[in-house]
């Protein structure tokens, strides 16, 4: 009983942190948009990856590693923030093209393409490490269960991949793809605006 209360706590600690929007929601939202629900559906388990690998990596201590070589984080800030720079880059370079040319990325990007990208843009945010360990650093017991190992990544994917599929399917209905339709160029420059302020963010540590 223990146990169930909590996993309940975590989970939902984590559905807090995933609903708040990132660079994921934004590339999740663009490729359900502009390209189709089934590309925003492999980007949503793309992320959910990235997520349960995050959490199996926070629950074995990553945080500790972090912490302990503060370099090994900088890097890896440096690094995932250059990747959002130029996601931004693509997206704002792309704003002023027809529709009709964004359809035409269906056949150019496979549902594998939309994993692989909703992966490692998920894994270009090193905080969210940061942000799972210290979510179970707070809330797990001193000692922690093996089967935990196992519970906590899963629970991770599930929470991350199942709320983006719900933005997915959202956002690729009729009615959002024709307002996108109809004003993309602002769309498409204000997600890039974003994208590029969260990775200037994660570079630099803006507050």
């Amino acid at each position: 009983m223990e146990s169930l209360l909590i996993l309940g706590s975590i989970a939902l600690a984590l559905m807090l942190g995933a609903i708040s929007p990132g660079p994921t929601f934004i590339y999740v939202a663009k490729n359900s948009i502009a390209i189709s629900r089934k590309h925003g559906l492999f980007t949503a388990l793309g992320t959910g990856t990235g997520a349960a690998l995050f959490g199996f990596l926070a629950v074995m201590g990553l945080q500790a590693v972090l912490l302990a070589v503060p370099s090994a984080y900088l890097v890896l800030k440096i690094c995932g923030g250059l990747y959002l720079l130029w996601l931004a880059y693509k997206i704002i370079k792309h704003a002023k093209d027809p529709m009709e040319q964004a359809d035409g990325e269906t056949q150019v990007m496979s549902y594998a393409q939309a994993y692989r990208l909703g992966f490692i843009t998920q894994m270009s945010n090193p905080k969210i490490a940061i942000i799972f360990a210290s979510v179970f650093t707070a809330l797990l017991p001193k000692e922690i269960p093996s089967y935990f190992y196992a519970v906590l990544p899963m629970l991770c994917f599930f929470i991350d991949a199942g709320w983006y599929s719900l933005v997915a399917v959202a956002l690729s209905a009729e009615k959002p793809r024709r307002v996108y339709l109809k004003f993309k160029k602002v769309f498409d420059r204000v997600a890039g605006g974003v994208m590029t302020v969260l990775g200037l963010k994660l570079i630099f540590g803006m507050k």
